[in-house]
């Protein structure tokens, strides 16, 4: 077995990992056992009684979390000429096309969201084998490929995330800062879980939510009790 560190040791001085906590405990804990020296983001893993494998039972949508992220989204904006200074109102970071593409076909993706057009999809598709693997690749299911370019701009900037389950039946999504207070947290928590609870696929069996787990980057995982959530 490993050696712990001082620094896991305190943190396992404060929360017990074999037991289940509400959500507002949770959500207190995740914060008292962060030690880094630099704002962390919260994180959510929920596991859900889905076979990803199965088209009917992937579950992906979009949500808007009451109090964002937390997070500098860096935005870029694949669009035409003529809508360039709609996305760059709305507060892009980065504006363009043809450059654009050719610096993401270089390798670039210093960018946390691409927000693009129907009519140009038939040149970002071909960025797919870059920016598919990141996560990056637009969608119109997530919002991410709209004529309204500058709305999209101003509700990733306000906190609104795309979240897809993975392979093994997992959702991970980042619901704040270490910085955010207790009930920041938790209404974000419960915005995100309330959307997915509504995506859940009618050929899935038994139980949906198997599984809820916060934690912060470099932090334990701390095990939510699901009956503290409304909803679940």
């Amino acid at each position: 077995m490993a050696k712990l560190t001082k620094k896991q040791k305190e943190a396992l001085s404060k929360y017990d990992p074999s037991q289940q906590y509400s959500l507002a405990d949770a959500s207190s804990i995740v914060k008292d056992i962060t030690t880094t020296k630099f704002d962390a983001s919260v994180d959510l893993d929920i596991r859900l009684g889905v076979d990803p494998r199965k088209a009917d039972q992937m579950v992906r949508g979009v949500v808007a979390l009451p109090h964002g992220t937390g997070k500098d989204v860096k935005v870029l904006v694949l669009c035409t000429p003529e809508k360039e200074e709609e996305a760059k109102e709305a507060g892009a970071d980065y504006v363009g096309l043809d450059d654009y593409i050719a610096k993401i076909e270089g390798g670039w993706t210093d960018v946390d969201v691409i927000i693009t057009m129907p009519n140009v999809m038939a040149k970002v598709g071909r960025l797919g084998r870059v920016l598919g693997p990141r996560g990056l690749m637009p969608n119109p299911k997530s919002g991410t490929v709209t004529l309204n370019v500058g709305q999209a701009v101003k509700e990733v900037k306000a906190g609104k995330i795309d979240f897809k389950v993975d392979k093994f039946g997992i959702i991970h999504a980042s619901v704040g800062k270490v910085s955010f207070g207790p009930e920041q947290i938790q209404d974000n928590v419960r915005e995100l879980i309330a959307t997915i609870s509504k995506l859940k696929p009618a050929s899935s069996k038994g139980t949906y939510f198997k599984s809820i787990h916060l934690s912060s980057t470099m932090s334990p995982g701390i095990d939510i009790d699901k009956g503290s959530i409304q909803g679940i």
